[in-house]
């Protein structure tokens, strides 16, 4: 819940994880929060560093500044928590590996962003140990910035598309007691992060990258000759190295970035950090005379994995992603129109499916058609249950259903398992409060991890 102080350049929030604690954030140089009382106790954690103070307030207007540790000229806003309640601890103190992953706002999401990547991640999220602890440690994103790269002309509907895909990603089983998720330009890391990497990431290492050309060539009626175009790839990895996950969700079409991200870590840590390489080790052994960058590069590229240093490389989680055709039997697309979204209405869903392709050989309706090659028959391998797979298979090669009746079965089969979504977006679409809520506290809890990984780059490369 959102309430405005008596100051306008303020905003008070109550927090949606703890419902017995009140959490206030307000500017760093501004005065204690007016709904304070000062006969209570509170405790003052910062987020640029561990310090967490126990304070009583002596009168509502006290300066902030003076409970504050001095380093503070600009930093996040701060957190008042009352004292009854413990703290919650925004970082385990038994680290579990953690997974990141994130997604482009391109507006409501469609099937095959579902099970593609939503329900993957829905389902790494309530993975348990044997001690009935959540396996991983989630972090998921939306990649608003990654949308401006080809979207910067025309960004009027992307606060709309941010919000779309945050309701998407929650109404689909998202936990924000699980997972944390936020929107990638509230944690202003990823861009400092994103402009350090770019100062020695070699250009051909961005122009092999095999989407770069691939979209440009699908997107032919937009100027991406940008520089963030270009750079993408790069802020990807910025985006991953950040949080220093032990594992990044993708499907096939996404390894190469991910390796690109392994090859940044690496070349960071060889410049940087004492520690290298056997393989860059013995490049600069073998080259200490002429100390070719050419040679030392070659080492990095080869070289699998970087045993110290401050950035880990992260690995890839291969995720199934079965083959989810749109309308036209190509792949589903936004840009090609042939999408089912994933809050279409029922009745919308039947007309579309009603005019989706199916299986050229079969004319009329008494020929028998073969479901291994019908986009229809694909959709029905994702959705429906295998009692209704088997009487398709059956049906379809002998002609004793029509592509009609195979269309409606699917329907039927879509609905019951998007219907709870529908349902759960509809509750969060009715409270915009909550969802506000949500992703600040989500970006505050990112916050507190890209902050650490940052000192520690920083430092390494001598800023601090």
């Amino acid at each position: 819940m959102r309430h405005r102080s008596t100051d306008t350049s303020k905003e008070i929030w109550i927090s949606p994880r703890e419902p017995q604690q009140q959490v206030f954030r307000v500017d760093c140089l501004g005065a204690y929060p007016p709904r304070l009382k000062s006969s209570h106790k509170y405790h003052l954690s910062c987020r640029l560093c561990p310090s967490v103070k126990q304070v009583a307030l002596s009168s509502y207007n006290r300066p902030v500044q003076q409970s504050q540790p001095e380093h503070h000229l600009h930093h996040p806003p701060l957190i008042y928590h009352q004292h009854e309640p413990k703290m919650p601890d925004l970082i385990p103190h038994q680290p579990r590996p953690r997974i990141l992953s994130g997604m482009r706002p391109t507006g409501p999401l469609h099937l095959g962003n579902y099970m593609g990547a939503l329900f993957n991640w829905v389902r790494l999220q309530n993975l348990l140990t044997d001690a009935g602890e959540p396996q991983y440690d989630c972090f998921f994103f939306i990649a608003d910035l990654h949308a401006l790269t080809t979207d910067y002309a025309d960004p009027a509907s992307l606060r709309k598309n941010i919000r779309d895909v945050a309701l998407d990603f929650l109404a689909a089983g998202l936990d924000p007691e699980r997972s944390t998720l936020f929107v990638q330009s509230h944690v202003p890391q990823h861009a400092e992060l994103f402009t350090l990497f770019s100062m020695f990431t070699p250009l051909p290492w961005l122009e092999r990258v095999p989407t770069y050309k691939d979209q440009q060539e699908q997107l032919r009626e937009k100027d991406l000759n940008t520089f963030g175009f270009l750079g993408y790839p790069l802020l990807q990895a910025a985006d991953i190295l950040l949080y220093q996950p032990d594992f990044v969700p993708v499907g096939a079409d996404q390894v190469a970035h991910v390796e690109l991200t392994r090859e940044v870590a690496r070349r960071f840590n060889q410049l940087y950090c004492s520690l290298q390489t056997p393989a860059i080790a013995k490049a600069h052994t073998e080259h200490e005379k002429t100390h070719s960058d050419k040679d030392i590069l070659r080492a990095e590229i080869s070289a699998d994995a970087v045993t110290e240093g401050v950035l880990p490389e992260p690995r890839v989680l291969l995720t199934p992603s079965p083959k989810l055709p749109g309308l036209d039997g190509r792949k589903m697309s936004k840009s090609y129109g042939n999408t089912l979204m994933l809050s279409e209405p029922e009745a919308d869903l039947r007309a579309k499916l009603k005019t989706m392709v199916t299986d050229p050989a079969r004319v009329r309706r008494t020929d028998p058609g073969n479901p291994e090659i019908c986009p229809v028959g694909d959709l029905h391998k994702v959705f429906s249950t295998k009692e209704t797979i088997a009487e398709v298979w059956q049906g379809c090669t002998t002609a004793g259903i029509g592509c009609i009746q195979c269309k409606s079965w699917l329907a039927d089969n879509i609905v019951r398992e998007i219907a709870p979504i529908q349902q759960r977006r509809r509750d969060l679409e009715s409270d915009p409060d909550r969802l506000d809520a949500i992703l600040w506290d989500g970006a505050a809890r990112a916050r507190q991890r890209a902050i650490q990984t940052l000192q520690h780059v920083r430092q390494a490369i001598g800023l601090e």
